[in-house]
């Protein structure tokens, strides 16, 4: 899916579903919307989607991240100053809100605004009037807000570390934007995505992740979830110079880690007995199944089904899941509620 900017939402329609459909709800309106998650988990590509679907599509769409800002600037940056207003204001300033008038101001990690700037960020979402700093005319806007942050406000409220009479303005319309762990079934598309934009960009041939990498992909962590995501195919796709993608060495696994030194090989004759956790066969055969699963959202059979993907027949795909125990319903369920939500 795309919003109106024209940029890609993958996962709309899968791990994103739930997310969406908070956006579709409160676009058309004009109450301050408060993006919940993880950094790098994408909260200015669904603040973006909120403004595109919004009456104010036509007008500016502003990003402002808070924690950037120095202290002493702060109120320069959002509401202007006057020319003289202090030492180095030769001339007047807008703010990002006089900037944003008529359109979208997208405070980014809001929780690090000091309390200071949040008195006045209050005023403005109480009635729209500010005053430029060293200024004295109130000057009104019409701006929309939307905030985003990784913190949990509610408690930093609670602690008196973030105005609770703000966290009420902002928080009138939480939208929660789910980690990247908490959405492997996008994996395959969202890998995809990226290694095409890869190629693009570097002038590479097109690649796509293959089973194995998207199975490599999932079982990582991702601390810095999507935008670590694009850092890592940027990397496998420079590593593999267009013949291949380098997912395990652009995550930092070397062959050591998945295979015995030839040092630490049994000699002929010995008794080759697994050490301790080393999976056994019919275990990798499972998570490989259950990966392919994922990045075909349950399907079997067909062009994009999991059957050709790991280049086995159907039937007997099926009936080695039969045999490890491979449930493809919970696969498919996603698939299911997207079509039938829309």
């Amino acid at each position: 899916m795309k919003d109106g900017q024209g940029e890609i939402i993958v996962g709309a329609d899968s791990g994103l579903r739930l997310t969406m459909e908070r956006v579709e709800m409160v676009s058309r309106s004009d109450i301050p919307v408060l993006i919940v998650g993880e950094t790098g988990s994408g909260k200015e590509v669904i603040a973006r989607a909120v403004h595109s679907r919004s009456d104010r599509a036509a007008g500016p769409f502003l990003r402002v991240n808070c924690g950037a800002i120095p202290s002493e600037l702060i109120d320069s940056d959002l509401f202007g100053h006057e020319r003289g207003s202090f030492t180095g204001s030769s001339n007047m300033r807008k703010g990002w809100f006089e900037r944003a008038d008529g359109g979208t101001l997208f405070l980014d990690e809001v929780g690090e605004l000091p309390l200071a700037a949040q008195v006045r960020l209050l005023g403005v979402l109480q009635d729209g009037t500010f005053e430029r700093v060293g200024g004295q005319r109130q000057l009104n806007v019409d701006v929309r807000v939307v905030a985003a942050t990784h913190r949990d406000l509610q408690s930093m409220a609670a602690a008196g570390q973030f105005r609770s009479d703000l966290w009420y303005r902002i928080a009138v319309f939480p939208i929660y934007l789910p980690s990247l762990r908490e959405r492997p079934e996008d994996m395959h598309a969202l890998a995809t995505h990226f290694a095409m934009r890869s190629a693009k960009r570097f002038g590479l041939h097109a690649m796509s992740p293959s089973i194995e990498d998207v199975s490599t992909l999932i079982s990582y962590k991702w601390p810095g979830n999507i935008r670590e995501l694009a850092a890592v195919l940027d990397r496998a796709a420079l590593l593999g110079n267009g013949k291949c993608l380098e997912i395990e060495k652009a995550l930092g696994i070397t062959n050591t880690q998945h295979a015995p030194r030839v040092e630490d090989e049994h000699p002929v004759g010995a008794s080759p007995i697994a050490p301790a956790g080393f999976p056994s066969l019919d275990a990798v055969n499972r998570e490989h199944i259950k990966a392919a699963l994922v990045a075909t959202n349950g399907r079997i059979d067909g062009l994009h089904g999991a059957a050709r993907m790991l280049e086995i027949n159907p039937h007997t795909l099926r009936a080695r899941m039969r045999k490890l125990g491979v449930d493809w319903k919970k696969y498919r369920r996603v698939s299911l509620e997207s079509r039938h939500y829309g």
